[in-house]
């Protein structure tokens, strides 16, 4: 396809043609600019402390919400009980955040 395609727009010969560009050339490795790797670990480690703090908060309201509602506001303690799946999950994700993040790194390497 790429063989017919440049012999169409280049008028080029197909044997002129490289089916197979190096991988080097097209996905170089991550690589942090120069002084801003220190910044970044920084940024990083603030965001997921933030996550931790909205965590835990999240669980505590979602908590008073099911003990508030258990009597006679059984759609408060439903939205609780539903809105704590949602903290722990999301919790979940920013726990595997680096390992999701590596493994498509890897993926996308190869």
């Amino acid at each position: 396809m790429i063989t017919h395609l440049a012999t169409l727009l280049l008028g080029v010969g197909a044997e002129a043609v490289p089916t197979q560009l190096p991988t080097q050339l097209l996905n170089p490795p991550p690589q942090a600019p120069p002084g801003i790797e220190q910044l970044a670990g920084q940024i990083v480690g603030w965001l997921k402390w933030g996550v931790l703090v909205v965590g835990v908060a999240g669980i505590l309201v979602c908590a008073g919400m099911i003990i508030i509602g258990h009597r006679h506001r059984g759609g408060l303690a439903q939205e609780g009980l539903i809105g704590s799946l949602w903290v722990l999950g999301g919790l979940t994700l920013a726990s595997l955040a680096a390992v999701l993040v590596a493994a498509f790194a890897r993926l996308g390497a190869q």
